[in-house]
C-alpha cells in the first residue's frame, strides 16, 4: 500500500482508502462526473478550480462546499467565489448516491479530490491514484478566502502564497497550468484592459493583439460600466489539458496579471518555456503538484467529521 504524506499532519492518505470500506466509491464519482461533462463540458475546469480554492483555505477538507448560513457567511460566497464557482451539484449527486451504499462513510473532501482526478483526465490530462482517508471540516467562513492567491497577484506575492501552503514556486508554476482549461469572468483582467495604473489604461506587457481581442468579448457600454456576467475562455483550446497556456506566456497572452508574472523571473521564465515545448513534462509535473496541493492540511483519523450533505454541517 502507498501511503502519502500530509502537509502539516503527521496522519497518512492512503491510495486505495475506500477499496474495503466502500469498493464502488470512485466508479460512482467518476460516472456522476462524466455524466455532467457530456452535458456541460466547463464542469471539468469546474471542479478542478474548486478543489484548488478548497485546500488553499482551511487545507483540503471540503469546506467550500458548505452553504452559507444567516448567521455565517461560507467560503462558496466569499470573494474569490461567489459567481465564479461551479460543479456543486455534481459533488451533490456523487454524495447521494455514495451514502445510499455507504452511509458515513466517504467524506466530501475525498469526493472533491476524486472529481478533479476525473475532471482532468476528461480533459485529456494525466491520470493518477488519489490519495484518500480525508475528514470533513466543520468551519467554512468567507472572510478566509483572501488566503486564495488572485488574479492580480504579482510574482513575489503568488510565490508567498503558495509557499505558505508549503508549495515551492516550481509547484506553483507546474499548477498555473490548470489556466489552460476553462472560463473567466471578465471583471477579473480587465483592469489590464481599461485602467492598468494612473499612467496608461492598458497593460503594456500585454500582446496589443490580445488585448484588442478581450476588448471585444469583454466591452464596457457608454458609461464605462462592465457586464458582470460576461466571460471568456482561458485559452485557444479550454477544453483540453494541453501546454498552450505557457505558449501564450511566450507570447504575452496571458489572460490574467497574475499568469504572466511567471516570465518575470529567469527561474520560472526557464520553466514555463520547458512546458510550452514539452506538454508531458508539465502534464508530469502538474500530477505531482496536484498530489501534494491536494494533502495541504488535511484531517484525518478523528479530525473533523464526514458529513452526510456536503452543503451542511452534521448537526
Amino acid at each position: 500500500m502507498v501511503c502519502f504524506l500530509s502537509y502539516h499532519n503527521e496522519a497518512t492518505l492512503q491510495v486505495g482508502f475506500y477499496r474495503d470500506k466502500c469498493p464502488f466509491a470512485e466508479a460512482i464519482i467518476k460516472d456522476e462526473v462524466t455524466k455532467s461533462f457530456l452535458k456541460d463540458q466547463g464542469i471539468a475546469p469546474g471542479i478542478t478550480r474548486l478543489q484548488f480554492h478548497d485546500c488553499f483555505v482551511r487545507g483540503c477538507d471540503g469546506s467550500i462546499l458548505i452553504d452559507s448560513t444567516p448567521t455565517n457567511q461560507a467560503e462558496k460566497d466569499g470573494p474569490p467565489n461567489g459567481i465564479t464557482v461551479r460543479g456543486f451539484n455534481v459533488l451533490d449527486n456523487a454524495k447521494a448516491r455514495i451514502e445510499a451504499v455507504c452511509n458515513g462513510v466517504v467524506s466530501c473532501a475525498d469526493i472533491l479530490a476524486y472529481a478533479t482526478r476525473d475532471s482532468v483526465v476528461l480533459t485529456k490530462g494525466l491520470y493518477w491514484d488519489v490519495p484518500a482517508g480525508r475528514r470533513d471540516g466543520r468551519i467554512s467562513r468567507a472572510s478566509e478566502t483572501s488566503d486564495i492567491p488572485t488574479a492580480f497577484f504579482n510574482l513575489d506575492q503568488i510565490t508567498q502564497s503558495f509557499a505558505k501552503k508549503g508549495l515551492t514556486q516550481s509547484d506553483m508554476v507546474a499548477l498555473s497550468g490548470a489556466h489552460t482549461i476553462g472560463r473567466s469572468h471578465c471583471f477579473s483582467f480587465t483592469d489590464r484592459l481599461y485602467r492598468f495604473d494612473t499612467k496608461m489604461m492598458q497593460d503594456p506587457n500585454l500582446n496589443p493583439y490580445y488585448a484588442q481581442f478581450l476588448k471585444l468579448k469583454c466591452p464596457r457600454d457608454v458609461h464605462g460600466v462592465l457586464n458582470q456576467t460576461l466571460v471568456v475562455f482561458m485559452n485557444q483550446s479550454p477544453l483540453l489539458m494541453d501546454q498552450s497556456y505557457y505558449g501564450n506566456l511566450l507570447k504575452h497572452a496571458g489572460l490574467f496579471m497574475s499568469d504572466q508574472v511567471l516570465l518575470d523571473s529567469q527561474k520560472t521564465a526557464q520553466q514555463a518555456a520547458i512546458y510550452a515545448a514539452n506538454g508531458l513534462i508539465w502534464q508530469a509535473d502538474f500530477v505531482k503538484a496536484m498530489i501534494k496541493m491536494s494533502q495541504i492540511q488535511v484531517l484525518t483519523g478523528e479530525q473533523g467529521e464526514i458529513r452526510a450533505n456536503c452543503r451542511v454541517i452534521n448537526p
